[in-house]
């Protein structure tokens, strides 16, 4: 029986390879965005993207080299469900895996990794230190300022909300109405 990991269990993995609060932290929204979406897209299975959002950079630290490649390595010795080990790979297609998105999950997870970065960037510009107060005209302004946030490519997030065929605006939209949504109980 291939193991589909907790929440819990998923968190106490993602630590066994990292130790930076950095990504630790990135893993927990990732995760809690994901979850969000599969509320509106896959009912019922909230925790198990919730999963895949949490693992999806489990190698990213230790080997940057390797990122979704070692991943896969490590998920299948210890008996990972396959489906997870493609969706949390398929985040990395075309930078470092051949392996495209395919389900809705797994799209939403390659468009919103990058973003949820560039928006938690952002919230910390902001007088407030949050999301909450964040308009998607302040957001838009920091996505096409190139500077900002250098290291959240663009290129994938509207890569990503091509897969989903959604206006680059509704992407924005959605993932930051998440992100709103769940700024109570998520640190950014």
């Amino acid at each position: 029986m291939a193991w589909v990991p907790t929440v819990e269990e998923a968190r106490e993995y993602l630590a066994e390879y990292n130790e930076e609060e950095f990504h630790l932290r990135h893993g927990e929204i990732v995760g809690a965005v994901l979850g969000a979406f599969a509320a509106e897209f896959d009912p019922g299975r909230e925790e198990y993207w919730q999963v895949v959002g949490l693992l999806h950079d489990l190698d990213f630290e230790k080997w940057p080299q390797e990122h979704c490649v070692k991943s896969q390595q490590l998920m299948r010795e210890r008996g990972m469900e396959e489906s997870i080990i493609h969706a949390t790979a398929s985040h990395g297609w075309g930078l470092t895996v051949d392996i495209a998105p395919e389900s809705t999950m797994e799209k939403i997870l390659f468009a919103v990794d990058e973003l949820t970065g560039l928006i938690g960037a952002a919230a910390l510009m902001r007088p407030s230190k949050s999301v909450s107060d964040m308009e998607l005209k302040s957001l838009k302004k920091k996505y096409k300022d190139k500077k900002f946030a250098a290291g959240c490519s663009r290129e994938v997030i509207q890569k990503g909300a091509e897969l989903l065929n959604w206006p680059l605006d509704e992407l924005l939209e959605r993932t930051l109405q998440k992100m709103k949504d769940l700024a109570p109980t998520l640190e950014l």
